[in-house]
């Protein structure tokens, strides 16, 4: 599907050139970030400004088309962090050491399916904190 540099500009700048799931900037990724569908095409999201997040490749790969994920152990279907409707900061709190934690449910599904906490990505993020880097 094509975007236009124009709007990509917008999104970029709208999230100040970071993921807006894992808060890692461009600048200090390997792989280019994509402008991601917050409510894919296929359950009826839109090509509007309102339905566009910037995000990492990794975030962008793990969250697909997907819009929240199962939380045990009552099988609950909980929605996805919604950068469009959500403040990060009212849902996830990270601490020094690179951990994210959440405050919400759908934080908590967030961190488990985009894997905001796996070890790598741990390492990854006590690192940019230690630089300065993050967020």
């Amino acid at each position: 599907m094509y975007i236009s540099e124009r709007v990509r500009q917008l999104v970029m700048e709208r999230a100040n050139f970071q993921c807006e799931y894992c808060r890692v900037y461009q600048a200090n990724a390997f792989y280019a970030f994509h402008i991601d569908h917050i409510i894919s095409l296929k359950h009826g999201g839109d090509n509007s400004l309102d339905n566009f997040a910037f995000a990492c490749s990794i975030c962008n790969m793990l969250k697909g088309t997907d819009l929240g994920s199962i939380l045990e152990p009552d099988g609950t279907i909980i929605r996805f962090f919604n950068p469009r409707k959500d403040i990060w900061t009212t849902h996830f709190e990270v601490n020094p050491n690179g951990i994210l934690y959440p405050k919400t449910l759908e934080a908590e599904v967030t961190i488990k399916i985009l894997q905001l906490n796996h070890m790598d990505t741990i390492i990854e993020r006590r690192i940019l904190i230690e630089i300065g880097l993050y967020p």
